[in-house]
């Protein structure tokens, strides 16, 4: 069984807003470099890098809305994991999420894939829940993964709660 869906062939606004505003908002004068929130909030133990990680997966969910392959979303997934194990090196990890900048990576995925009509399927209830399942799972591991952080964090700091 199908699910009719209109035919949509290129990311949300949304998408495209938040890889330009969590990886590239503002340009290092005289260079290519861009920095984004992703890096400036990150800066907060824990707190930023989950917060950014939940709303990077808005490019995620736009993925699915566009049945993109789940090889692609799963693709996508890691490398929002990739970001996130690396937000979660104090000071290195922020600069390392300026040079490795997930969103733009999955936004380019996703824009690739949609350029490519043969490649972009229509969708069934099956790909709905399993990419359902790998968004859910990514954002699950991912958070815990930053809640396992802030706890070691805190027990380096001495806080014994």
């Amino acid at each position: 069984m199908t699910i009719a869906r209109p035919d949509v062939r290129t990311p949300s606004r949304a998408s495209r807003s938040l890889a330009l505003l969590l990886d590239d908002l503002v340009r290092v004068p005289g260079t290519d470099i861009g920095i984004g929130l992703d890096a400036v909030v990150g800066l907060i133990p824990g707190i930023g890098d989950a917060g950014t990680t939940a709303v990077a997966g808005v490019i995620l969910v736009d993925a699915v809305r566009n049945r993109v392959p789940l090889p692609v979303l799963v693709r996508m997934g890691m490398n929002l994991g990739l970001d996130t194990l690396l937000g979660l090196v104090p000071g290195v990890g922020d600069l390392a999420d300026i040079a490795h900048r997930a969103n733009r990576r999955n936004l380019r995925l996703l824009e690739r894939v949609l350029a490519d009509r043969e490649e972009t399927r229509q969708g069934s209830v099956v790909y709905l829940v399993v990419a359902a399942g790998i968004v859910a799972g990514t954002l699950a591991v991912l958070i815990a993964g930053l809640v396992l952080g802030l706890w070691v964090l805190l027990r380096l700091l001495g806080y014994s709660g």
